[in-house]
């Protein structure tokens, strides 16, 4: 079924979608500092061609495992570098995937490529900072991110309990 809905995706945009996101990447890959852009347009364009059983996941949420040792100097200069891709490349991208995906979701077929359509739109936004893995790989780090988030507001929460349980020192009631 993968390689049907791969071929149905290239065939209805996802192909087209693929060219711009590597021409989005030979254009930052010609400076030293839109490295990290092209490594993540080049993830993104190979997602884009083939959507179904793989997954976009943030760096902090594979919990350190990545084996690239430029991880935090990509993260911090995804920070700067972002904005300049969402407003040369991600708007026109996003559009695109928005226009796709409502024509793909209009049809009984096509609502499982639109909502490929739809999560691939967000991602063309923001980029930089997440790595394409396969979908099973990518529950397992996202339940680990989720139980970690739940812990500290658990913790968040026993400690304002905590302070407004104490005993207040009670007013002196000495006559005079």
């Amino acid at each position: 079924m993968h390689f049907a809905g791969c071929l149905l995706w290239c065939a209805l945009g996802g192909g087209w979608t693929a060219l711009f996101w590597l021409i989005g990447a030979a254009v930052f890959s010609l400076t030293t500092f839109g490295r990290p852009l092209a490594r993540a347009a080049i993830e993104m364009a190979g997602l884009s061609l083939s959507p179904f059983g793989r997954d976009a996941v943030h760096i902090r949420d594979l919990g350190g495992q990545d084996p690239v040792p430029t991880t935090a100097i990509a993260s911090v200069l995804g920070f700067f570098l972002n904005p300049l891709w969402m407003l040369t490349f991600g708007l026109p991208l996003c559009a695109a995937y928005l226009v796709i995906g409502i024509f793909c979701y209009l049809t009984v077929r096509g609502r499982s490529l639109g909502l490929q359509c739809f999560r691939m739109a967000y991602l063309s936004l923001w980029p930089v900072g997440r790595r394409v893995i396969s979908t099973d790989l990518a529950t397992v780090p996202c339940q680990q991110a989720a139980v970690e988030r739940f812990a500290r507001v658990q913790l968040r929460k026993a400690s304002q309990n905590e302070r407004t349980d104490r005993p207040t020192s009670a007013p002196s009631t000495s006559a005079r």
